[in-house]
């Protein structure tokens, strides 16, 4: 039987489970302010993902207007901060 080192073991497990998504939410959740800045970070209330899908939830009406402008370069600055291709498409709600 081969061994393989716990992050890798863990890796290959989250690779192949349901909860995949919601770990990679809460990793992008914790950087979020990072990537788009603080004051959009303050005003999105929860973010998730479903098959490769990003969803962003604010209920301030201008910032989902600007969000919808900069999806693709969410979608960019996400899988990059990731390092692989986790989203494919972003719905603003």
């Amino acid at each position: 039987m081969a061994q393989l080192q716990l992050g890798e073991a863990l890796k290959q497990f989250l690779d192949k489970s349901k909860l995949k998504n919601g770990i990679r939410a809460v990793q992008i959740e914790s950087i979020w302010a990072e990537l788009m800045g603080k004051t959009i970070a303050k005003h999105t209330d929860k973010i998730e993902i479903v098959n490769q899908t990003l969803f962003i939830n604010t209920t301030v009406g201008p910032l989902k207007q600007e969000l919808v402008y900069q999806k693709d370069k969410i979608i960019e600055r996400v899988n990059e901060a990731m390092g692989e291709t986790v989203i494919k498409q972003v719905i603003i709600r």
